[in-house]
């Protein structure tokens, strides 16, 4: 995302990108968005975490949402993988193709968006690329993170005996994706307006939880941020780590929107455990370090809730209420 400038006319994207994007570019690393790459240093004591996520009008977004909360959207679910393995943000990398309805006025707020969260979250924009496209809007962003050397918590280091954990609530983007696609559902009918409210801008809004970076590196043994769908990436993570789970679905976290939607109509149980854009914690903790854990998150203003344990063995057990098995038609969003 260099400007280009030369002493010549600057081309429309340089202009775009001088007016748009340079102003909340501040960071010395970025070189004012006058380069054609970023200089960043590395804290000393520390390693890079790099991670990078792409998200398409569409498929992670609708069309029509607004291009702040889109903008907001993309850094907070690559933020999110960063916190997941303790890392503190260094800063991010911005490619997107710019479809030929997304007029100057979108482009200011997308713009707004960018710079909104990257001040809130202390994650500069360091640069990128601009492209036209005839196809959907599509976002590209890398973000950038450092972890004190052999600290990062990585998905395989999960051992038998080990609590199952995670951050806030869980399935209330997925209802609210669900409830753009179908408001008439039995569920989403017995909603009030508040209540709708809150499931659709958790959908478009997740909320990194940056805050647990310090607790997660100290004592999760593994970690991973919830985005394809609970049930599925804990089979991932356990699979990882060469170990079996059991968790219970009564024990799982709903906010009070999700749970009254939920009883409701009970087959949106499913929808929230498999549907995904959690972007919550999942972690596995020992068990005597839960107590440390639950006090730095709830110090920082984060729910976290037992749901479970780690045996010996392979695969993941998940259970009702009242102990009985709990089979799904599918475990996680997968694009293929």
């Amino acid at each position: 995302m260099a400007d280009g400038s030369s002493g010549a006319k600057p081309s429309g994207e340089d202009a775009l990108i001088a007016r748009l994007f340079a102003p909340i570019a501040t960071h010395p690393g970025a070189l004012g968005l006058k380069d054609d790459a970023a200089l960043l240093a590395v804290p000393p004591a520390h390693e890079l975490v790099l991670t990078k996520d792409a998200l398409v009008a569409g498929v992670h977004f609708f069309a029509d949402d607004p291009p702040e909360a889109i903008a907001r959207k993309a850094m907070r679910v690559n933020l999110s993988d960063l916190a997941a393995k303790g890392a503190r943000p260094l800063g991010v990398m911005l490619a997107f193709a710019i479809p030929p309805d997304m007029d100057v006025v979108a482009l200011e707020a997308f713009a707004r968006g960018i710079g909104a969260d990257a001040a809130l979250y202390d994650a500069p924009l360091l640069g990128g690329d601009t492209v036209r496209t005839p196809g959907p809007f599509t976002i590209s962003l890398t973000a950038i993170g450092a972890v004190p050397t052999g600290e990062m918590v990585r998905r395989t280091g999960a051992r038998a005996g080990q609590a199952i954990v995670v951050s806030g609530t869980i399935g209330d983007a997925a209802l609210g994706l669900a409830l753009r696609h179908a408001p008439e559902r039995s569920g989403f009918t017995a909603l009030n307006g508040e209540e709708r409210a809150f499931l659709l801008d958790r959908y478009l809004l997740p909320r990194p939880r940056l805050p647990l970076i310090r607790a997660l590196r100290e004592h999760a043994s593994a970690a991973m941020d919830v985005s394809d769908g609970l049930i599925g990436d804990l089979a991932k993570m356990l699979d990882a780590s060469g170990i079996g789970g059991e968790i219970d679905t009564a024990r799982v976290p709903l906010s009070p929107a999700a749970r009254r939607a939920v009883e409701t109509e009970p087959t949106l149980l499913e929808v929230a455990l498999t549907g995904g854009d959690d972007y919550e914690i999942l972690a596995v903790v020992p068990h005597h370090a839960l107590s440390r854990f639950h006090t730095v998150a709830t110090t920082a203003g984060i729910g976290v809730s037992v749901i479970g344990h780690t045996v010996e063995g392979q695969g993941l057990m998940v259970r009702d209420g009242d102990g009985a098995p709990v089979s799904f038609a599918r475990g996680s969003f997968s694009h293929f």
